[in-house]
């Protein structure tokens, strides 16, 4: 049997189709994969049981990168086929059985919408799947040596960025002598191309319990260092639900998105919103290019209580 799962280009929308994936692949014991995605999610798929191919669509002028994607699959019968996308190409290709994610304006998280593609009565979490290599290499990144707090200071765009000063006064916190994590190592994660915005934070670090993971690691290394942490606080961004996917309490920061779609997935996490509404945190002169944080009414002090809290209920089930 063949499965062709076409997800989504974002990271972060890639990573809760994985709860779908997850149960196709459990349902269809040997099922040969092809996953679809853009160039950002595609080394999230490489671990994949049963991975054949991961076609990566760049996007092209005319949307001709779903010409590219027939091309590549019009020739080959499958058994299922998933898109996630609902792309117009897709009902061209053959398969046995389809199932299309179609736009809904439906309350609730995204993984219920997710779940209802092919018909899972419960909500199907992710799953990520890490080899063996890159576990070992995130034991060398982040050895034994007590609890690690790890930071995403990062964001697809300015306006849900919490300011580095802000992670800076939170992180001295969380870890000081009387926080719940005191003297605790710090990880610091993000893209290469992100370092410009993590860099104030990752100085505000003492150097001895620093992690500078910024830059050059792929997905499922970043993943297999998370599930190395002890306790995640970051941005609403790909990166925070990869990290409440590794199962590391996840504390998810938001401002302006939607937390009722979004909010990082799992028993352990959580998450605190800016105390300006959703719908109320927009200026009137709204330019994602240029508008700068709109996340400054999410005080320090909401954050730390948010994790203790967080924290603290981490420490009972694990009682």
């Amino acid at each position: 049997m063949r499965l062709l799962f076409v997800t989504s280009t974002r990271v972060g929308d890639a990573i809760l189709s994985t709860g779908v994936l997850a149960r196709l692949i459990e349902e269809n014991p040997g099922i040969k994969v092809t996953i679809a995605c853009g160039p950002a999610a595609a080394s999230l798929f490489e671990a994949v049981p049963g991975i054949e191919r991961v076609i990566v669509l760049d996007k092209m002028i005319g949307s001709l990168h779903w010409l590219y994607l027939w091309s590549q699959t019009v020739t080959r019968r499958w058994d299922i086929l998933v898109d996630i996308r609902n792309a117009p190409i897709t009902y061209i290709i053959g398969a046995r059985k389809c199932h299309r994610m179609f736009r809904t304006r439906e309350p609730g998280h995204r993984i219920f919408q997710l779940g209802k593609v092919i018909g899972c009565e419960e909500p199907p979490s992710p799953r990520i799947w890490v080899d063996s290599n890159r576990s070992a290499e995130a034991r060398r990144l982040i050895p034994k040596g007590g609890p690690v707090l790890a930071i995403g200071p990062t964001a697809n765009w300015r306006g849900k960025q919490w300011r580095a000063t802000y992670f800076a006064e939170l992180i001295a916190r969380l870890t000081s002598p009387d926080g719940p994590l005191p003297n605790a190592r710090v990880a610091i994660f993000g893209r290469d191309d992100e370092r410009p915005m993590a860099l104030p934070v990752i100085d505000s670090v003492p150097k001895d319990r620093l992690l500078d993971l910024v830059g050059h690691l792929d997905l499922l290394t970043v993943y297999a260092c998370l599930k190395q942490s002890s306790l995640y606080v970051g941005n609403d961004s790909g990166l925070m639900h990869l990290a409440a996917a590794s199962d590391v309490p996840t504390l998810g920061l938001f401002g302006p998105s939607p937390v009722e779609q979004y909010a990082p997935w799992g028993p352990l996490c959580d998450y605190v919103h800016a105390s300006v509404g959703f719908d109320d945190i927009f200026p009137e002169d709204f330019d994602h290019r240029s508008t700068d944080s709109l996340m400054d009414s999410l005080s320090v002090d909401q954050a730390e209580k948010a994790a203790c809290e967080l924290w603290a209920r981490t420490r009972d089930a694990a009682a």
